[in-house]
C-alpha cells in the first residue's frame, strides 16, 4: 500500500513558509558576522606578518651595523718609589743607561693602643615594682574555723590555710613556711584561739597571740596583721550561724566570717 499525506490547509502552509522565512534570515545573519569576523582576522594577521617583517629587518641593520669594539686594559698608576730616570753615563757620550732613584723607607705610623669597651650600666630596678605592690595577696590562716572561708580582696587573691584543731603556737609555727615569700603577701588574717579557750588560761592565751604577731612581723615586716576571732561559741536564737556541734560555722556562718574578712580587706 502507498502512504498517502493529507494535503496541508491553506493556514498550515502559511505558517510553515513563516516559518522557514524566519529560519533563513537567522541564518543570513550568521554569515553575515562571519563574514565580518573574517575581514577583522585577516586585516590582523597583515598587520601582524607587517610587523614582524619590520622588526627583522631592524635586528638584521643593528646586527650588521655595530661594530665589535675592545675595552681598553686599564694600566697601573706610576707612583713615585716606581719610577725610573735616564741619564747618560758619566765621562762618554754612550748609550743610556738605567739609573734607580734611592727612596727612604717611611717610619710606620705608631698605632695607638685601642679604647677599652663602652661600659654600659645596667638598672636593676624593678620597673614594675608599683604595680606589684597595688596587686599584692593575702592569706587567711587559722584552725578548722576557716574550713569553709572563702574571701575577696580588691587588690589580689585570698589564699586561706587551715589547720583543724591547731592552737595559737601550732599556727605562729607555720608561719615562716606561709610567709617564705613576704614580699608577695600584702596582708594576713589570724584566726586562732577556739581550741585554747577551752583551757581557761586567759593570760597564756594573751602571750601566745603576742608571740604569734611578733612572728609574723619578724618573718615579713611589710605584711599587714588582721586578728580575727576567736569566735563566740553557741547561742540561743542563733542556731542557724552553727553546725549542730555548736563550735564550726555552718554554711551561712562560714559566709558571714567571710564577709566580714572580706569588707576588711577591701578597706585596707
Amino acid at each position: 500500500m502507498a502512504n498517502l499525506c493529507p494535503p496541508l490547509s491553506a493556514g498550515e502552509d502559511t505558517f510553515e513558509l513563516h516559518s522557514l522565512q524566519l529560519e533563513l534570515e537567522a541564518v543570513e545573519k550568521q554569515i553575515q558576522e562571519l563574514l565580518v569576523r573574517q575581514t577583522e582576522l585577516r586585516e590582523r594577521r597583515a598587520a601582524l606578518e607587517s610587523s614582524r617583517v619590520s622588526i627583522q629587518r631592524d635586528t638584521n641593520t643593528l646586527t650588521t651595523s655595530t661594530p665589535c669594539a675592545s675595552l681598553p686594559r686599564s694600566r697601573a698608576p706610576w707612583t713615585r718609589s716606581s719610577q725610573m730616570s735616564f741619564t747618560p753615563a758619566p765621562g762618554h757620550h754612550g748609550p743610556w743607561v738605567q739609573q734607580q732613584r734611592k727612596t727612604r723607607a717611611r717610619p710606620r705610623p705608631r698605632t695607638s693602643p685601642p679604647p677599652p669597651p663602652p661600659v654600659f650600666e645596667i638598672s636593676t630596678r624593678n620597673r614594675f615594682a608599683p604595680l606589684r605592690e597595688t596587686e599584692r595577696d593575702a592569706v587567711i590562716v587559722g584552725d578548722s574555723i576557716v574550713r569553709y572561708v572563702r574571701a575577696t580582696s580588691a587588690k589580689g587573691k585570698v589564699h586561706t590555710h587551715c589547720f583543724p584543731g591547731a592552737r595559737v603556737l601550732d599556727v605562729s609555727a607555720q608561719i615562716p613556711a606561709i610567709l617564705k615569700d613576704g614580699e608577695s603577701v600584702g596582708a594576713i588574717v589570724l584566726h586562732a584561739g577556739v581550741n585554747d579557750t577551752r583551757l581557761r588560761q586567759t593570760e597564756v592565751l594573751k602571750r601566745d597571740f603576742s608571740s604569734l604577731i611578733e612572728t609574723v612581723r619578724s618573718t615579713s615586716p611589710a605584711t599587714r596583721i588582721i586578728v580575727s576571732g576567736p569566735l563566740p561559741t553557741y547561742r540561743r536564737g542563733h542556731e542557724r550561724l552553727f553546725r549542730a556541734d555548736g563550735l564550726h560555722p555552718s554554711r551561712v556562718g562560714a559566709e558571714l566570717l567571710s564577709d566580714n574578712i572580706s569588707r576588711t580587706l577591701r578597706s585596707i
